[in-house]
């Protein structure tokens, strides 16, 4: 298995799926279980989730300071990873498996991943802003609030702490990172990617 994790609009997606194409790997984006993890969570294993979905919109974005969605959002305290390794056990033989997403916290990924098949991809500010504005998603939670502006700097500013955290906990793990900026382009983030993971080029 291959793991590509890191801050929200780092590219991991569109990385991954590149990468899954050029090597005949088969793909496993955490962010499409979310909604089926959330589903097979019950209350007392997954308190924060529970708190989270009783909560309304401008509770969970806007009445709450940044640092308080960061320390109680229920992805970023690890609740539902053991759902991504058991969808992963189950997974029939076949090619190896290349998965990716915000949710693949370092401390839990470690015990799972054979070194140098692990990557965190670390995006400034100004590229997760415009990564969500090409794809069009920037307001699409603000914009069900009643304050769209603060709730979309709250957004930004936990994810931006977010990341934060991942630099701390690689560099704290010994795991490589590869900080994601407007200068890098898509090839290139491929590129770095795919050396970070040891898949080398794709196959001709």
């Amino acid at each position: 298995m291959y793991w590509i994790g890191g801050g929200s609009g780092a590219g991991k997606s569109t990385v991954a799926r590149r990468l899954a194409d050029e090597h005949g790997l088969r793909l496993y984006a955490t962010d499409d279980a979310m909604a089926e993890h959330a589903r097979r969570s019950p209350a007392p294993d997954s308190p924060a989730l529970a708190e989270f979905l009783a909560m309304d919109m401008d509770e969970r974005w806007v009445r709450r300071s940044p640092e308080t969605m960061l320390a109680t959002f229920h992805w970023f305290r690890g609740e539902g990873f053991d759902l991504i390794v058991d969808d992963l056990l189950r997974l029939p033989p076949g090619p190896g498996v290349l998965v990716e997403g915000f949710r693949l916290l370092p401390d839990l990924v470690l015990p799972w991943a054979a070194p140098g098949q692990a990557v965190w991809l670390l995006p400034t500010p100004g590229f997760r802003r415009a990564a969500f504005d090409s794809r069009g998603s920037t307001w699409q939670i603000a914009d069900r609030t009643s304050d769209p502006p603060r709730a979309l700097h709250n957004l930004m500013e936990r994810d931006r702490m977010f990341t934060d955290r991942l630099r701390a906990q690689t560099r704290s793990l010994g795991l490589p990172v590869i900080d994601v900026d407007p200068t890098l382009s898509e090839r290139d983030l491929v590129s770095r990617v795919g050396r970070a993971l040891g898949l080398g080029p794709p196959p001709s």
